[in-house]
């Protein structure tokens, strides 16, 4: 089960060195210029979980097993993209393809690095990308309906519901509205499948100088109030700060960022905050080879989770022992949850919990 986050922006706004410090590689060309990066570069990082390491050390496991998020480096988008402007019609299919977006933004002052819009003004840089988006879900979904309207013309049930769900969220983007706002409660599913890119979740990460790395600036401030109003995440970040880190020793990255002030990297909240965005859970399986992480969706029930690590077990499921992780780590590990009964056997319709410990039963 693969999801992503694709990172997108203006170019100049540090977005690649945020892409190369996530993936500790310099896979995607930072250069001061823009559409550097043709081809969108792709990389796998784990997500940082401080309770696998707790569960490795109770199951004196061999070794551990993170989760991970792909992100995607999209070469950088332009005023008038929708239109084909720069390699526009490239970067959007590229968009198109990924689960969510991670808007990075300038929010730092910086002479010897260009601006394309000319200056440093975050919050117009989210309009542009947004506008470019809008524009381009306003063209797909145009195409669309002169399909649809044929076919609903000659009674054509499936056409006329389209038609339906459609119609909203056409007049929210000619208002100039993320499709997002116009997505009926209930209809979520059937929204997703036209892969609109402005249904897509929306984290933005402010990519501050370093001296406001802890604290953020008036520019990510402005950010802030802008997603707190469009229910979008945020996180701070100095994509400069990060690429240091990256490149330090593991022992050495802690005493690093609390000399600035930090308590953690900011790319271990931009990893968090994209499982986050994208509505994903953890469970765990713990034995004495490893202790493992795995990635499902939320309201995920006891067999397709158990799927995750492979088809033959929800083909076969009979059954799951379950241990919540706060369970698990106050009893010391499964046999001390069985003897208080805290270890629950549950069945096909258990929703898997965030944390659950889980053992499953099957028989092909």
């Amino acid at each position: 089960m693969g999801f992503n986050c694709g990172i997108v922006g203006l170019p100049n706004v540090g977005k690649s060195t945020l892409f190369n410090a996530l993936t500790e590689t310099a896979a995607a060309q930072a250069a001061n210029y823009p559409f550097c990066t043709i081809e969108p570069n792709t990389g796998r990082v784990a997500v940082p979980d401080p309770r696998l390491d707790e569960l490795a050390r109770i199951g004196k496991s061999v070794r551990k097993v993170p989760t991970s998020l792909e992100f995607v480096d999209i070469a950088g988008l332009v005023r008038g993209a929708s239109k084909g402007e720069g390699l526009g019609n490239q970067f959007l299919a590229n968009i198109r393809e990924v689960d969510a977006i991670v808007h990075v933004l300038r929010c730092f002052e910086d002479d010897d690095i260009t601006h394309v819009e000319g200056g440093v003004d975050p919050v117009r840089d989210a309009d542009i990308i947004e506008t470019e988006l809008m524009l381009a879900d306003l063209e797909s979904l145009e195409k669309r309906q002169i399909g649809l309207q044929k076919r609903a013309r000659g009674n054509d049930r499936e056409a006329q519901a389209q038609l339906e769900l459609l119609e909203p969220l056409l007049a929210a983007l000619r208002e100039g509205k993320p499709a997002r706002t116009a997505v009926a409660k209930g209809q979520e599913v059937e929204a997703s499948r036209l892969q609109l890119l402005t249904t897509k979740p929306v984290l933005y990460v402010c990519n501050v100088e370093e001296a406001s790395a802890a604290t953020g600036n008036a520019f990510s401030e402005a950010v802030r109030k802008r997603a707190e109003a469009e229910g979008a995440g945020v996180v701070v970040v100095s994509a400069a700060i990060e690429a240091e880190v990256s490149q330090l020793p593991q022992e050495d990255r802690t005493e690093f960022l609390e000399g600035l002030g930090l308590t953690d990297s900011g790319l271990d909240r931009v990893i968090a905050a994209g499982y986050q965005l994208l509505g994903l859970r953890t469970y765990f399986t713990v034995g004495p080879k490893e202790s493992r992480a795995w990635t499902i969706t939320a309201g995920t029930k006891a067999p397709q989770a158990a799927a995750v690590i492979h088809n033959d077990f929800e083909r076969g499921f009979i059954a799951c022992e379950t241990v919540a992780f706060d369970d698990y780590v106050a009893c010391n590990g499964e046999a001390g949850a069985k003897e208080v009964g805290k270890l629950r056997i549950e069945g096909k319709e258990y929703v898997v919990q965030d944390g659950d410990v889980l053992l499953f039963r099957f028989n092909v």
